[in-house]
């Protein structure tokens, strides 16, 4: 049999309360924690899992976690931690347990950038495989779109190297479709050359919100250029805020920015800087809420607005209005499942789940994995289309849905078999 060569963790121990935890205080009960130091250990606990009929999770930062591994076995792959750069190339390969700080403080000094999020804490395998949107989405793309090549291991042991050649109805999955296909041990991703940004923050009264929103819904904005609107509660009023990302030519940044400015009135401050990339310094969310839409009616704004008053019922405690599309919403023949990439806008909405009820009603019903909070909406975050060709891709390297314990994509079914219910051990 098999042997696990890293370490392996039992209830009672600080070693197991710590590598257990996930984001937010989220704290599953596995029967063992197992770390993970190379694809032989994920191997052999799987094979292990397999023998005694015990249900697997897979976590290495925990901050996508919302199914809890209770009575299963956890590998963690936090160890697999090796990063390479290839300045030349433009390109990083980067262990399942590697967090996008690492790979900004390895890319900086090249002038390179990779497609992350708004947090050099959130690991770069999760985000990748769920699509990653971040500044750089609108003028790069989506972080799933940046990936050349994974090496993981599929449910039945098998170590396989993923590209675009190499299995590549498999490697069409893992952007976009999650943790569902095998245990990602390494990544191998485009970087970009995006070395100073100008970046900042303009505040305006609150009773410019209804202005702002609809001057940002009908504003064109470059692609170079990230902005989003933040509506806040707090106790001494609500407030509004408008943060932004240029990645362009710093001095043409101004320029990018004037017909918000100029639509939206004086701002009653602003920050705004040139700064190295890792340098950028505002606010990371992770919304309780997510919701896309085809288009921010008045009628919508003036929801968006009363979402931090008192005028609801439930009021949320943030709220951010998202302008995508630009390169994340190119596809072609190759593009990856993730997202719904014709849908201009996003809203984020951060408090109790029924904060959004509001919005729901002039949202499409879909969404974006990386911000999912309910599992029972996987399918809403790929295109019917998309959907069903994940569960072909599932039905082929996970008939038996040993990786279930995530924003499951359950086999296509078989005829005579019950795969399309997901039954899993």
């Amino acid at each position: 049999s098999q042997t696990f060569a890293g370490p392996v963790h039992a209830p009672g121990s600080d070693d197991y309360d710590r590598e257990r935890a996930a984001i937010k205080g989220f704290r599953p009960d596995p029967m063992l924690v197992a770390e993970a130091t190379g694809a032989d250990d994920i191997r052999a606990a799987l094979a292990w899992a397999n023998r005694h009929d015990v249900p697997v999770a897979v976590q290495s930062t925990g901050h996508g976690t919302v199914i809890g591994s209770d009575g299963g076995l956890l590998v963690k792959t936090h160890r697999l931690a090796t990063l390479l750069v290839d300045p030349d190339r433009r390109v990083a390969t980067a262990g399942a347990g590697v967090r996008w700080g690492s790979v900004l403080d390895a890319g900086t000094p090249f002038g390179l950038a990779p497609l992350c999020g708004t947090s050099a804490e959130v690991g770069v395998a999760g985000y990748t495989l769920g699509g990653g949107f971040g500044w750089l989405a609108r003028r790069f793309g989506l972080a799933a779109d940046s990936l050349l090549r994974a090496e993981l291991v599929t449910a039945d042991g098998k170590q396989l190297t993923v590209t675009p050649e190499a299995h590549p109805d498999l490697f069409w999955a893992i952007r976009g479709g999650g943790g569902n296909f095998g245990v990602v041990t390494s990544l191998e991703f485009r970087l970009y050359p995006v070395s100073t940004v100008v970046a900042g923050s303009m505040t305006y009264p609150f009773q410019r919100a209804a202005d702002v929103l609809a001057a940002y819904r009908d504003w064109t904005q470059p692609d170079e250029l990230s902005v989003t609107v933040v509506l806040t509660r707090s106790p001494d009023g609500p407030r509004l805020a408008v943060h932004a990302v240029y990645t362009g030519d710093p001095d043409a940044a101004a320029g990018a920015l004037a017909p918000l400015r100029a639509a939206a009135g004086e701002p009653e401050s602003e920050s705004f800087a040139r700064l190295s990339f890792p340098e950028i310094d505002l606010p990371s969310l992770y919304p309780a809420n997510f919701e896309i839409f085809r288009e921010v009616s008045d009628s919508l704004v003036a929801t968006l607005t009363d979402l931090v008053t008192d005028r609801v019922a439930v009021p949320a405690d943030e709220v951010e209005l998202h302008r995508w599309a630009g390169a994340m919403a190119e596809v072609g023949p190759g593009t990856g499942p993730a997202g719904h990439r014709d849908v201009p806008f996003a809203v984020t909405v951060d408090g109790a789940p029924e904060s959004a009820d509001p919005i729901r009603p002039y949202a499409t019903g879909g969404t974006f994995l990386n911000f999912c909070k309910d599992p029972a909406r996987t399918p809403t975050a790929f295109t019917a289309a998309n959907y069903e060709r994940l569960r072909q891709v599932k039905r082929t390297y996970d008939p038996d849905n040993v990786f279930h314990r995530n924003f499951n994509i359950p086999p296509a079914e078989t005829p005579g078999s019950d795969a399309a219910t997901g039954l899993s051990r």
